[in-house]
């Protein structure tokens, strides 16, 4: 299981991809939408049927390519911005897109925001 560092950002491609490229060819596309590849952080790569999937990462050593294909179905992307380039998804989005589960409208809850204390549910006397 693929289990990103929070200081690692996810990028989508917002468009197919063809699975025949490697290393180069998905590292062209990384530097082709303006993204630096020697960041650390994974680019997503989907094929056009959505039955491929690869992420390529630096690892601060070499580039690593993960590759995964379904023997069923298709991986549901998730509904993205109109960036031409790409968009960015959450580690949530990330594993349920690599476990095939559908991500279509899934929402994260609201996070309280820094000094804000939910209501004092205890009775008062």
């Amino acid at each position: 299981m693929l289990t990103p560092h929070p200081s690692q950002q996810i990028f989508l491609a917002t468009e197919p991809v063809d699975m025949r490229g490697g290393f180069d060819r998905l590292a062209a596309r990384v530097l082709q939408a303006g993204l630096d590849l020697y960041a650390g952080h994974l680019f997503v790569f989907v094929s056009k049927r959505r039955t491929h999937l690869k992420v390529l990462t630096w690892d601060g050593t070499g580039v690593v390519v993960l590759y995964k294909r379904l023997s069923r179905g298709c991986f549901s992307v998730p509904e993205v911005s109109n960036d031409p380039r790409a968009a960015t998804i959450n580690p949530a989005a990330l594993a349920m897109l690599l476990e095939g589960l559908k991500v279509h409208g899934v929402r994260g809850s609201k996070s309280p925001r820094p000094g804000h204390r939910p209501d004092d549910t205890t009775a008062r006397s």
